[in-house]
């Protein structure tokens, strides 16, 4: 049966996306693996700029192991379902009289699977000794400049080895979506009825700088190579170099400790009777060969003994099974 070419591409898309995109938990880097899919899902950091004029709120909604899917639309603005981060900005004068809104994709596979992320994967330890984690850098965006110049984007993330931290703390879940932008709708609404005199709200009260929070924005602009940059800092115990090993052998550890304990002290038990037994037997009774061995009779009958119940448990299931009535002679 001939597939239709229009089909193609999408029976295509998964395999495209295994050989261009980013595996978040199979990550190998210097012969050390790591997994990162623990902080897989959609998440979301906030940054407010503010000028003598305007006032910007930039959202970055990403998921760093699959796409973002619905979470790429937020009312009119579409960023494009197939991407991994896209950002959302507000710009809003202070006088009120302008208003505009923007969404551009950052990192992510152009549709029906074509493009590529482009994943650059560094350990920390490489660009410093004393640093332990991941430098990981993903591209695939676009951004398009105030003068409508559209110009590559992408991320740098940098994953922070925080043995005390999931990565998780202070993330919102996207259901959480509706709340979150009422409060930073309020927090412009206060920016602008100070007008911008210095008075109001600071840079601080608006920006999303939990210290709590495992996720931080850093800085989003034009990089070394005339693209822009969104720049994060991620701290998480899943950047360690060692956690996939120790984690692995505590599991380990849990599970055939216990089994092997058990088997080690069934085994002493089993040698202390069959020892005790037979030192009983030699010194009372004189006894030789199996007659040394405690229960020696039964022990060299077992075979026939298992034999027998194998025989009787056939017959119960045929007999169960077998017609009633008279037979022929």
């Amino acid at each position: 049966m001939r597939i239709p070419s229009l089909l193609l591409p999408s029976l295509l898309l998964p395999g495209l996306t295994a050989a261009v995109g980013f595996d978040c938990a199979h990550i190998t880097v210097d012969n050390i693996n790591y997994d990162l899919s623990p902080l897989g899902g959609v998440h979301e950091v906030y940054h407010v700029d503010k000028t003598e004029d305007s006032i910007t709120n930039t959202t970055y909604v990403l998921n760093i192991c699959s796409i973002l899917n619905r979470a790429a639309i937020r009312g009119p603005l579409k960023c494009g379902t197939s991407k991994n981060i896209c950002g959302f900005r507000e710009t809003k004068s202070l006088d009120g009289s302008s208003e505009t809104e923007y969404a551009f994709p950052i990192v992510g596979l152009d549709p029906l699977g074509h493009g590529t992320k482009d994943p650059e994967i560094t350990r920390l330890k490489k660009l410093d000794s004393s640093r332990e984690g991941l430098l990981i850098k993903l591209s695939g965006g676009e951004y398009k400049e105030e003068g409508g110049k559209k110009k590559d984007a992408g991320a740098v993330i940098e994953f922070q080895c925080d043995p005390d931290r999931t990565g998780l703390e202070g993330l919102k879940d996207i259901q959480d979506e509706e709340v979150e932008e009422k409060a930073k709708r309020s927090a412009m609404t206060m920016a602008d009825d100070k007008n911008g005199n210095g008075n109001g709200t600071s840079d601080d009260d608006l920006n999303d700088n939990d210290p709590n929070k495992s996720l931080k924005f850093v800085s989003f602009g034009p990089g070394d190579d005339n693209s822009y940059v969104l720049k994060l800092d991620w701290r998480t115990k899943y950047a360690c170099d060692n956690y996939q090993r120790d984690n692995r052998e505590n599991q380990s550890g849990g599970h055939w400790g216990f089994f092997t304990w058990l088997l080690i002290i069934l085994f002493l038990c089993v040698a202390a009777y069959l020892i005790f037994g037979s030192w009983l037997n030699y010194n009372r009774y004189g006894a030789r060969g199996w007659d040394l061995l405690p229960h020696g009779d039964t022990i060299r009958d077992l075979p026939y003994i298992f034999q027998d119940w194998i025989r009787s448990f056939v017959n119960t299931i045929q007999g169960a099974g077998s017609r009633g009535g008279y037979s022929a002679v």
